[in-house]
């Protein structure tokens, strides 16, 4: 037992202290703050992406909905979310841009600035705020059901000290130290969930064996629409459109598109994010499934606990500390990020709106993130539903901000009091679903309430166009046939006629989820070429420039007239380094 706190312990300590050696690399202001300065690269952009996205739902969430529902969870997730890096191209970029132009440091501070509409800046505020909050509060639950699993403390101390822990480093480094720690936690959550996927398996006779027990005793784990019959396919549809809908509205994402360096940077994170996507989501799921073979019976939040509960029964103490304390990145690293982020937003957008002897409390960014995090603390105390449940319906809120977004990026005739009324529309939905009080006609709420926002922005933009406004980008007539490209991927991800078929192909998994990791590697292909044909940038991310502008040199002038001929002097390109002011040039 010491052993285990030991380990816990420094780990907290280390990421502590990575949070101090950011302070000593910060500058004041709240640009720095809150956003590192603009200076994401690639790499860094990639691994707090990823981190962020990753959350207490990712590792303890997925391993219960693995418990729960099977195989049949993967593709949904995997696939799913994989396919939402579509969005770091259409929606993430223009956003970079714009927010360099204009200087914006939060979501609805860049709102503002396109459409110069207070009640749409009050009700794109208020939604990020209102189901971000919840969200946040999953990260201190699944920490303490880890540290109750591992160490047997009680579940509030455990969501208690890990609160205290993040606080301290955001409070320490800003997004710099953030950023800094998503960076070591993404490594070591990738680390922690392959070991915990690689003991348990040979815990339990190896992975193949462990499947064939788990499909003796429950083969609906290995078939759609899954355990429960949860998963039919107007609802495995709605939550592939759901990550596509949410996860660029994420407050915490949104604003690491601000962060970037570079649209370099945001490509790179498109290429890859899919392949990330694909492993990541695989590893807590399937172990989730092997835990039904430990511990055949539980019920509700208990199946949240599956994972430290095999690690706990199946695993060295030591070993399942260290994998436990590394999988603590994963809550860790999304709670960070919100702080952060809910905190940009009082300070920014909060303050703009109350009166100047009311915005004191609001000038103190880390006393507004202290509030916050006390806040999600006391909604993680008393939990009210699975992680799943929680994370599903706070979702569906922050989707609801999708539409308006990209009418802000791309259609200039826009109405502002249309896209005030759209997200009206669409929380005010989401309300009735949730005491049910409307139909869902066999999809997930987030269907027909994203359907009927964009029903009434688009509606309300052409009845009443606005005028004297112009969009962040232009729109392309040049991407139609890329679009239905993309579009067949999707729908070959609904692959009804793989339903209700359970055939064991390779460590006992079914075919359809063969299907589902093939189109994986089909969507990273696809995204590649796109790349390769529509922007110029595109080889960077495996041939840097200066090399392939000698393997062109060397094509077409031969190998000896280069060395003996004076070397090759590449054009520099605009797009290698941002530009240092929000007036200068767009460095796109």
């Amino acid at each position: 037992m010491i052993l285990k706190a030991a380990i816990i312990a420094g780990y907290l300590a280390a990421v502590t202290l990575v949070g101090f050696l950011a302070r000593r690399r910060s500058r004041p202001g709240q640009e720095d703050f809150f956003l590192a300065g603009r200076s994401l690269g690639p790499v860094l952009l990639l691994l707090t992406l990823a981190a962020t996205n990753f959350s207490a739902f990712t590792v303890f969430g997925f391993a219960g909905a693995g418990y729960r529902i099977g195989y049949a969870y993967f593709p949904i997730m995997a696939f799913g979310t994989g396919f939402m890096a579509l969005t770091f191209l259409f929606v993430g970029i223009p956003i970079w841009r714009a927010g360099r132009r204009l200087g914006a440091v939060s979501p609805p501070e860049l709102i503002w600035h396109r459409f110069r509409n207070k009640p749409l800046r009050i009700a794109y505020l208020s939604v990020m705020v209102l189901f971000t909050v919840p969200y946040l509060a999953i990260q201190p639950m699944g920490a303490g059901y880890a540290l109750n699993g591992l160490l047997g403390i009680p579940y509030e101390l455990g969501a208690v000290l890990v609160t205290v822990v993040v606080v301290g480093y955001v409070l320490l480094g800003g997004f710099r130290g953030v950023v800094w720690t998503d960076a070591l936690q993404g490594v070591l959550m990738l680390a922690a969930m392959v070991v915990i996927f690689l003991a348990v398996s040979k815990a339990l006779g190896g992975y193949d064996h462990a499947n064939k027990v788990v499909f003796g005793r429950n083969p609906r784990l290995f078939i759609r629409p899954g355990g429960g019959a949860q998963l039919t396919v107007l609802v495995w549809f709605s939550y592939m459109a759901l990550w596509f809908l949410c996860d660029p509205m994420f407050p915490q994402l949104f604003q690491r598109f601000l962060a970037a360096k570079n649209a370099k940077s945001l490509r790179f994170s498109a290429v890859v994010y899919p392949l990330l996507t694909g492993v990541l989501f695989f590893l807590p799921i399937a172990t989730g499934v092997m835990g039904r073979a430990v511990f055949p019976k539980l019920y509700g939040t208990e199946t949240d606990k599956i994972l430290p509960k095999l690690v706990g029964e199946l695993l060295p103490g030591w070993l399942g500390a260290l994998a436990i304390a590394a999988g603590l990145t994963a809550l860790m690293s999304t709670m960070d990020s919100q702080l952060l982020t809910l905190g940009s937003m009082f300070s920014r957008d909060v303050r703009d709106m109350v009166k100047p002897k009311r915005a004191k409390f609001l000038l103190n960014e880390r006393l507004v993130v202290v509030v916050l995090a006390l806040a999600g603390l006391a909604l993680a105390l008393r939990p009210w539903n699975t992680i799943l449940e929680i994370a599903t319906e706070t979702f569906t809120g922050l989707a609801v901000l999708f539409p308006v977004t990209v009418a802000a990026i791309y259609w200039r005739r826009t109405n502002p009091w249309a896209a005030f009324a759209s997200i009206v529309t669409g929380e005010s939905l989401l309300v009735l679903y949730h005491f049910k009080l409307l139909p869902t006609f066999g999809f997930l709420p987030v269907i027909p309430v994203v359907l009927a926002s964009s029903v009434v922005l688009g509606a309300g933009s052409l009845l009443f166009p606005a005028r004297n406004l112009e969009a962040f980008e232009k729109v392309s007539n040049r991407g139609l046939g890329w679009a239905v490209a993309f579009g067949a991927v999707f729908l070959l991800g609904i692959d009804v006629w793989n339903w209700r078929q359970v055939v064991p192909f390779a460590f006992y998994l079914p075919g359809w989820f063969w299907h589902s990791v093939s189109l994986i590697a089909v969507l990273f292909m696809l995204i590649l070429l796109y790349l390769r044909t529509r922007d110029r940038s595109a080889a960077e991310f495996f041939i840097r420039p200066e090399k392939r502008d000698l393997f062109r040199r060397l094509r077409h002038v031969g190998f000896k007239r280069y060395f003996y001929g004076g070397a090759y002097r590449p054009e520099p390109r605009d797009d290698e380094e941002p530009v240092s002011s929000p007036d200068a040039g767009d460095p796109e």
